[in-house]
């Protein structure tokens, strides 16, 4: 062989091999549908408008997640219906990894409690990535009514049933009022709003009584003294409210909400991908600065597996359809 035909040889040899390795890689990208996720942005589904607890939520955690995987995170709120809309509305996308949502119990465990006919399932239609968050709720009542305890306002309600109204985003805030009202026999006329923050505006601005609310957008308010803590659902007091009595505490220990935040993806997302995204939140979640900001809001980082996330969920199920049965609510 003379030295120009081995050259070209050997440069047909590599240009083969060179077409092999890139075939390889396609057919390795091919068959890995994480290997090149995520290569554009993530659209993040809020189903509550922007200030509330699961936008700041969203905002926070989402924005660490989106530096693991190099890729930005839009925030798109869609508040409708108590989140329903928009949780029927991720269902209905491609399951690629590149349509999310933030689902929260109201509109996910609690509504497939209490509404019969429920468009999607939390564990059948969705499937959980990651909790962010796990936490009770704030009783706040408005500065411009003379009460300052569980009981002032059960009476204040009880001599002024004209007056007496709660805000309310989804059934998550809706179910301890009725509790409440149900175990007292005071009156109280729910108000629907958008977010959890435009709940807590709605007492500061004495459009509202009370409100059974998140701790991110009341927390400050609280702080600032521009509403008043009455009491924490459940049978502790917050870390960050020292000084409010648990419902238990204030002799009310029937109402015992306790709820979630926390990330989901169409059910048929694939596998590699959902782990790939789960790895990245529970990561975002365990980071020290973001946790710190978690628990500044009164709520406790979600540091539980996507299984121990789904079992959690089907408990909560089962537990609010029992809460519904025995305080006789029904909800169309």
């Amino acid at each position: 062989m003379t030295a120009f035909t081995f050259r070209h040889a050997l440069a047909g040899a590599a240009l083969g091999l060179s077409v092999l390795l890139g075939a390889g890689a396609c057919a390795q990208a091919q068959g890995d549908p994480a290997a090149n996720y995520p290569n554009k942005p993530i659209k993040l589904i809020v189903p509550f408008a922007a200030g509330g607890g699961n936008d700041i939520f969203a905002r926070l955690v989402g924005a660490k997640v989106s530096e693991y995987l190099g890729q930005q995170f839009i925030i798109e709120n869609r508040p409708a219906a108590g989140g329903r809309v928009a949780a029927e509305f991720v269902t209905q996308q491609p399951a690629d990894g590149y349509t999310l949502f933030v689902g929260a119990s109201g509109v996910m465990s609690i509504a497939a409690a209490i509404y019969p006919n429920l468009s999607y399932h939390p564990t059948k239609n969705f499937m959980p990535l990651a909790m962010i968050a796990s936490f009770p709720l704030i009783l706040v009542g408005s500065n411009n009514i003379p009460v300052k305890s569980v009981g002032e306002l059960v009476a204040w309600s009880k001599a002024n049933p004209d007056k007496s109204n709660y805000a309310h985003t989804s059934a998550a805030f809706l179910i301890p009022a009725e509790i409440l009202k149900l175990g007292t026999g005071m009156p109280a006329t729910g108000v629907p709003v958008k977010s959890s923050a435009e709940m807590v505006q709605c007492v500061m601005q004495d459009l509202c009584s009370f409100t059974f609310t998140d701790g991110p957008p009341a927390i400050p308010q609280i702080n600032d003294g521009k509403v008043r803590a009455l009491a924490v659902t459940g049978s502790e007091r917050s870390s960050e409210l020292p000084n409010t009595p648990s419902m238990v505490e204030a002799g009310f220990p029937d109402v015992n909400v306790k709820i979630w935040a926390g990330f989901f993806a169409p059910a048929a997302t694939p596998p590699a991908i959902a782990k790939k995204l789960e790895d990245a939140m529970q990561k975002a979640v365990r980071d020290p600065e973001v946790s710190a900001k978690l628990k500044a809001m009164a709520v406790n980082p979600g540091r539980v597996t996507s299984d121990e996330f789904r079992k959690i969920i089907d408990a909560d199920i089962e537990s609010y359809v029992a809460v519904v049965k025995k305080a006789n609510l029904t909800f169309e």
